[in-house]
């Protein structure tokens, strides 16, 4: 069985309250049991934190424990090159999720550190998004 992180960034246990009209009205929480359900063969854990070293500390634990990483940096994609650096330093695959095609939001949401850092970078597919990220850690075609 593959096993999985979902790491989610800053401000993403806020989702279903958080400007809605932009993140939607659903919380990871409640989305997690759809998630598992459409990928049994897949052990799925989940970590969030607002805390940036917390989240370094969670990618370098996952290493030789995890096949792969679904990571969704919130604004840390933005700014945090020591997120970028921790992604190249360990020896499994990380794909980036944003809900936000952040190609099309603001200036200063338009280039994540992150995502260069990793396999793929999927944005603009709302919660979906991490079902794509799955998919894509599994090798199958999106």
């Amino acid at each position: 069985m593959e096993k999985i992180l979902i790491l989610n960034g800053p401000n993403l246990n806020l989702l279903g309250r958080r400007e809605p009209d932009i993140y939607g009205t659903q919380s990871f929480e409640d989305y997690l049991p759809t998630l598992r359900a459409e990928f049994p063969e897949m052990q799925l854990d989940y970590f969030q934190s607002n805390h940036e070293g917390v989240l370094i500390d969670k990618l370098q634990e996952a290493d030789g424990i995890y096949s792969g990483v679904v990571m969704n940096p919130g604004a840390y994609a933005h700014t945090s090159i020591a997120l970028a650096d921790c992604i190249r330093s360990i020896g499994i695959p990380v794909v980036e999720v944003h809900l936000t095609d952040i190609s099309q939001r603001e200036p200063y949401r338009r280039h994540s550190f992150t995502a260069d850092a990793c396999k793929r970078c999927i944005m603009g597919h709302g919660m979906k998004g991490y079902a794509l990220a799955l998919r894509e850690l599994l090798g199958i075609q999106l």
